[in-house]
C-alpha cells in the first residue's frame, strides 16, 4: 500500500515475494523506479519494541541496530523483519538517513504500578518490565482530541484504546501515560484477533504437564491461535463473526468477549484499524457503555442505548 500527499498517487498492489528480505527488495526498487537520485531524503520506521533504551524517536545508528538485535528476545515476532528494512536501506542508500520511531513511545511512566513487573527483581536490570504499545497510534489519538476539543481535554483523564488486529488500553492523565493494559510484550492485555492476552501464568505448567506443550509452541498458541480465533475456532475477522453469531454461539461468545472489555469505561477514544474496525463493533460497545445497571457514561449526562 502507497500513500502520498495527492491522492491520486494512493493504490494498493500485491507482490509475489516469498519472504520479508524478497519483499525489502521489492520496495526498494519501486523507489528507485519513481524517485530520481537525491529526492528521498529520509526513511522513517515503526519499531514496535525498543527495550529500556529506545522509547523517543531518533536517528538509526549503527549502534543502534546493534543493540535491537540483542534486544530480538523481546519481540521475535516484530524486531527480526523491522532490523531487516534497515539495514537493507542502509545497504542499498547508505547515506540515507533513517529514523526509528518506537510503538512503546507511550509506555508508562516508573510508578507505583507502573513499570514493575512483580517477579524477582533481578529480571528488571535485564529490562523485564511492562512497556506500552500502540504508542504511535495513541500520540496521534492525543494530537486528534487536543485538536478537536482542545489543550485542556487532551491533559485531562484520557482512556485511550487502540483496536485492530492487536488491541490495548492506556490511560493517560496531564498527557503523560499513567497505565496501560500490556506487558513486556504485544501479547499482554485484552484479547486481540489472534492473541490472547493476559492469562493465568500457571496455564504455562499446566499445559507443559498435561500435553507437553515447549516455550515455543506456547508462544505460537498465545500469539497466532487465540483471541478471537481461539475461541471463536473458526476466524479472526470481526465481519465474519457478526455474520455468524445468531447461528454460531463460538461466534457469538467472540464478539461478547470483546465487546465486554470496553463495558467498564466511563469515556473511551478509539483508534486503530483492521479487522475489528467495524460499525456493528461501535454500535456495540456504544451499547454496553450505555447499558443499566452501572453508571457508565451517566456522569456524561448519557443515558441511552443509541445506535
Amino acid at each position: 500500500m502507497v500513500k502520498g500527499l495527492n491522492k491520486a498517487d494512493n493504490f494498493t498492489k500485491s507482490v509475489a515475494a516469498t519472504n520479508h528480505t524478497a519483499a525489502v527488495e521489492l520496495l526498494m526498487d519501486w523507489i528507485e523506479e519513481r524517485i530520481r537520485r537525491g529526492e528521498l531524503i529520509a526513511v522513517g520506521h515503526r519499531v514496535v519494541h525498543g527495550g529500556p533504551k529506545y522509547s523517543e524517536p531518533q536517528r538509526i545508528t549503527p549502534e543502534m541496530v546493534a543493540e535491537l538485535h540483542d534486544l530480538q528476545p523481546f519481540d521475535p515476532d516484530h524486531l527480526p523483519e523491522e532490523i531487516l528494512l534497515t539495514e537493507a536501506f542502509h545497504h542499498r542508500f547508505p547515506n540515507l538517513v533513517q529514523v526509528a520511531c518506537f510503538d512503546t513511545s507511550l509506555s508508562p511512566r516508573p510508578a507505583a504500578r507502573g513499570t514493575v513487573v512483580p517477579i524477582p527483581r533481578r529480571y528488571e536490570a535485564q529490562g523485564v518490565r511492562r512497556y506500552g504499545f500502540h504508542g504511535l497510534s495513541y500520540a496521534f489519538l492525543m494530537e486528534e482530541l487536543a485538536r478537536v476539543a482542545g489543550p485542556q481535554a487532551a491533559r485531562g483523564r484520557v482512556i485511550l484504546a487502540h483496536l485492530g488486529n492487536g488491541a490495548s488500553l492506556a490511560a493517560v492523565y496531564d498527557g503523560k501515560s499513567i497505565d496501560t493494559s500490556m506487558g513486556l510484550t504485544p501479547a499482554g492485555g485484552v484479547p486481540m484477533s489472534t492473541r490472547s492476552g493476559d492469562l493465568d501464568p500457571g496455564l504455562v505448567w499446566y499445559l507443559a504437564r498435561a500435553e507437553k506443550i515447549t516455550a515455543k509452541k506456547f508462544n505460537e498458541m498465545v500469539n497466532f491461535q487465540s483471541g478471537l480465533l481461539g475461541i471463536s475456532e473458526t476466524s479472526s475477522d470481526m465481519h465474519d463473526l457478526l455474520e455468524r453469531e445468531t447461528k454460531d454461539v463460538r461466534a457469538a461468545e467472540a464478539v461478547a468477549l470483546f465487546c465486554y472489555q470496553v463495558k467498564k469505561m466511563d469515556w473511551c477514544i478509539r483508534g486503530g484499524a483492521g479487522r475489528t474496525g467495524h460499525a456493528g463493533i461501535r454500535r456495540r460497545h456504544w451499547r454496553e457503555c450505555t447499558r443499566s445497571p452501572g453508571p457508565h457514561l451517566r456522569w456524561a449526562g448519557i443515558l441511552g442505548n443509541r445506535t
